[in-house]
């Protein structure tokens, strides 16, 4: 159960996120119209747009995410981009609720690492989280043993590379979430390529929160 102390940091930073959903609603769509939408880790201007955003996973996918890590007993967790870390806060409060393990994330841009960095000491999370800065196609090379739960939030380019990367790792019965799965289907065709692929041994199957959010689990 998230604490009282917890749940105030996270409804200040939810409320944080919220306000920045219209901004990032216009920039979103007029690059989705664009077509451009798979090339944003790799544009100067969406990176500069994005440096002060959270682009946080919402509330009820975030405590999904937690009561996930929870069924599972999860003490190793991979999240693939962390932000500002509003959902790391939730899955490295799910293993310390476990019994203590480690949140393994990864961020691309040093700013925001700094800042979720502040966050995790603020919610006294510090010690469950390994926060990695750098390319996740290097970073989740090694999760260092197997993994018990996976998030995947981030740019959709970037979705099948982190889940390739970590499935070798991935224990029978592992789950994996990614966010936007049915909204922007299409773009991520080579993330369910991958995930429906027999040779890599998932059942999948979208859910109906905002967006979709897909949830896959790891067969033995």
């Amino acid at each position: 159960m998230i604490e009282p102390k917890l749940r105030a940091l996270l409804d200040r930073l939810h409320a944080q996120s919220e306000a920045q959903d219209p901004a990032l609603g216009t920039y979103f769509r007029k690059r989705f119209e664009a077509g451009d939408f798979n090339r944003f880790e790799f544009d100067d201007d969406a990176n500069q747009f994005l440096a002060d955003k959270f682009v946080a996973l919402e509330r009820d996918k975030a405590e999904f995410c937690y009561l996930m890590c929870r069924s599972l007993g999860a003490r190793r967790v991979v999240e693939a981009g962390t932000s500002f870390g509003v959902s790391t806060l939730y899955l490295a409060a799910a293993v310390r609720d476990n019994g203590g393990g480690v949140v393994i994330g990864t961020e691309y841009e040093p700013k925001k690492a700094a800042a979720a960095r502040a966050l995790f000491e603020e919610a006294g999370l510090s010690d469950m989280i390994e926060l990695r800065e750098g390319d996740l196609r290097e970073t989740l090379r090694d999760p260092g043993g197997k993994v018990d739960f996976m998030l995947v939030d981030i740019w959709i380019a970037m979705a099948h590379p982190a889940l390739e990367r970590v499935a070798p790792f991935l224990r029978p019965g592992a789950a994996v979430v990614c966010d936007n799965t049915g909204q922007f289907a299409e773009a991520y065709a080579d993330y369910f390529a991958f995930i429906r692929d027999p040779a890599n041994r998932f059942a999948t199957q979208t859910l109906p929160f905002q967006g979709g959010l897909e949830l896959s689990v790891k067969l033995g």
